[in-house]
């Protein structure tokens, strides 16, 4: 049998959010229909992670539907992972950076009107809710350069929405700077899983087109599943080295 797949989201006090990531989770469950698939909520939303995990019995793989390292995935998922003491708990990497978040953010600004073919004076302002983790930051970054390669060369630069970190530019602070610099033609990319807060006030201050959140593009739940083969696939490694 295969060990239950556990989503899990932050939160958010956006009633849009939990539907978002419900309809993510069905593109999942389409995908691969055998597979048991549940979610569990850090904080603000039902069901919790922990009422989840307490919920299942035998092997549970946990996959964040989050962009980026930071203490949600290197402290708090361990830890509801060692509390569930009844069962096997893998935790998956996060979804970013990886080229199919690319694609998924890539296709958004499409959507929202974004001209690839017009370059004159043309940037994009990643929008990220940020982390005082650095290796977040360093995510974000490697996001950027990943979605300006897919935009041929047009600079894309990182900002953050949350100010409770210590992470900079916010985004308008970005648009600022790219406007000084001579870009003409900004658009913001909305690097939010689900619609928020955050995801909000990054899309009110864009001069030109903002993408909607990455919600549930195609391109999001097979990152999720790639997730969880991954972490398989990582716990049959190792019990191959054991047994070498």
């Amino acid at each position: 049998m295969q060990p239950t797949l556990v989503a899990v989201a932050h939160g958010s006090r956006d009633p849009r959010a939990p539907h978002t990531v419900l309809a993510l989770l069905e593109r999942v469950r389409e995908l691969r229909p055998r597979l048991d698939v549940r979610l569990g909520h850090i904080e603000l939303n039902r069901p919790l992670l922990g009422d989840t995990l307490s919920a299942l019995s035998g092997e549970v793989v946990l996959v964040p539907l989050l962009l980026g390292r930071g203490t949600h995935v290197k402290r708090d998922l361990p830890a509801s992972a060692a509390r569930a003491a009844h069962l096997r708990v893998r935790v998956a990497a996060p979804l970013g950076p990886h080229p199919l978040l690319v694609e998924a953010l890539f296709e958004r600004l499409l959507e929202a009107g974004w001209h690839p073919g017009r370059r004159g004076g043309a940037a994009v302002v990643l929008a990220a809710a940020g982390s005082r983790d650095p290796d977040s930051a360093a995510d974000t970054r490697r996001t950027a350069a990943q979605l300006s390669e897919r935009l041929d060369g047009i600079p894309v630069v990182p900002a953050y929405a949350s100010a409770d970190t210590a992470a900079a530019p916010d985004v308008p602070e970005a648009v600022r700077a790219l406007t000084a610099r001579g870009h003409h033609r900004i658009a913001v990319a909305s690097y939010f899983a689900a619609p928020g807060r955050f995801a909000s006030a990054s899309a009110a201050a864009a001069p030109g087109p903002a993408s909607a959140p990455l919600g549930a593009h195609p391109a999001l739940a097979r990152l999720v599943l790639q997730r969880y083969d991954e972490a398989l696939a990582r716990e049959t490694g190792r019990r191959e080295l054991a047994t070498a």
